[in-house]
C-alpha cells in the first residue's frame, strides 16, 4: 500500500491528492494520511491550515486509518521519529518505509507499491496523464459571492487570462529568502507581452493577496481586478482562474492548479522558471517534468 500524507494549503493538498490517484490509475493501492489536519497538530503550528479537500464535496478519497499507518511506518504521524529512523532514512533513503521527496521529481516513485511518502509533488510529470480524469472530479461548490457567476459569464465571451501576483507572506523576511524576487515585474511583462502578441484583444483578470498593489500597478482598460473571494471563500480565485482561456501563474501551488483546471484544449500556462530560490532552471529538464507550460525566467527571459 501506498500512504500519501497530506499536508499544506490548498494547492499543495491538491498535488498530493494528484499523486494517489495516479497510484489508482496504475492499479497501486493508495490512501491519504489526513493526520496532519489534526487539531493537536494544527495547535502547535505557526501557521495553521485546514483540510480543504473535503471543499469539493464528493470528491473520491479514502483515508489511511491509523493502523494501516502504523503497519506501514512502524508509528502515527503523530509519534515523533527516533534518532534511528532519522539517520536511516538520510542515510539510506530508498530503502526506508517514509520516503521525503528532496528533488523536483522522483520517478522511481512511480513503481513503488508500499511505502509512506512525504511530501509536495508539484511537478506535472508525476500526474500529466490524468489531469483530465482529475478535471471531471474536482467540482467547486455553487455559493459564493454572486459575483462570481457574472465574472464567468464574461469571461466566456472573451480571451480572458488569469494573472496571479501572490505577495502577503512572501513579503515576510524568512519567506523573501526562499521565495521572493522570483515574479519580478521582468517576468510578468514578458508574460503579458507574450500573451498580448498572440491574443491582442485579451483581457486580463488579476487574482492577488495584495488588492492596492493590483489596483496600482495594473490600471488599463485590458485590466480586472477580482477582488471579492476572501476568506472561505478564496479558493473560488482557483475556479475563476480555472475558467480563463490561459493562465500567468505566480510560483504557486494555488495558481498552478487554476492553470490546471483549466480544460481549455489551445491554452497557453505560464509560469515561473523556478519556484524557490534555490533551485537552478535547466530549461531542456523543465520543459520535459512540465510539458505544455511556457517558462519564463526572473529577468524575463522566455522558454517555450
Amino acid at each position: 500500500m501506498i500512504i500519501v500524507r497530506v499536508m499544506g494549503g490548498l494547492g499543495n493538498q491538491l498535488q498530493q491528492y494528484a499523486l494517489y490517484r495516479k497510484y489508482q490509475s496504475m492499479g497501486t493501492q493508495a490512501r491519504l494520511d489526513l493526520a496532519w489536519f489534526s487539531q493537536s497538530v494544527q495547535d502547535s503550528m505557526a501557521a495553521p491550515r485546514r483540510f480543504e479537500l473535503s471543499d469539493f464535496g464528493n470528491l473520491p478519497l479514502e483515508e489511511a486509518k491509523r493502523e494501516e499507518v502504523r503497519a506501514l511506518l512502524g508509528r502515527t504521524y503523530e509519534e515523533q521519529a527516533g534518532l534511528g529512523e532519522k539517520v536511516k532514512r538520510r542515510l539510506l533513503p530508498g530503502r526506508m518505509p517514509v520516503f521525503e521527496e528532496s528533488e523536483m521529481f522522483h520517478e522511481e516513485i512511480l513503481s513503488w507499491d508500499n511505502r509512506y511518502l512525504v511530501g509536495y509533488w508539484a511537478c506535472e510529470a508525476y500526474y500529466a496523464d490524468i489531469l483530465a480524469s482529475l478535471r471531471e472530479d474536482i467540482r467547486f461548490p455553487k455559493g459564493g459571492d454572486e459575483r462570481n457567476r457574472g465574472a464567468m459569464e464574461e469571461m466566456a465571451g472573451q480571451t480572458a487570462v488569469s494573472i496571479h501576483v501572490r505577495r502577503g507572506d512572501y513579503l515576510d523576511t524568512e519567506n523573501a529568502a526562499v521565495f521572493g524576487g522570483i515574479c519580478t515585474e521582468a517576468y510578468y511583462d514578458t508574460a503579458i507581452r507574450y500573451i498580448k502578441e498572440r491574443y491582442p484583444g485579451a483581457v486580463f483578470y488579476v487574482f492577488s493577496d495584495d488588492v492596492a498593489y493590483a489596483r496600482a500597478h495594473y490600471r488599463g482598460a485590458e485590466y480586472r481586478i477580482v477582488d471579492w473571494n476572501r476568506g472561505a471563500d478564496s479558493f473560488y480565485d482557483m475556479q475563476l482562474m480555472s475558467c480563463c482561456k490561459h493562465n500567468i501563474c505566480a510560483n504557486s501551488t494555488f495558481s498552478f492548479w487554476g492553470a490546471r483546471l483549466n480544460g481549455a484544449a489551445d491554452k497557453i500556462m505560464i509560469r515561473p522558471s523556478i519556484h524557490k530560490n534555490s533551485q537552478v532552471c535547466v530549461p531542456e529538464q523543465m520543459k520535459k517534468l512540465w510539458a505544455g507550460w511556457t517558462l519564463v525566467t526572473p529577468a524575463g527571459e522566455c522558454y517555450t
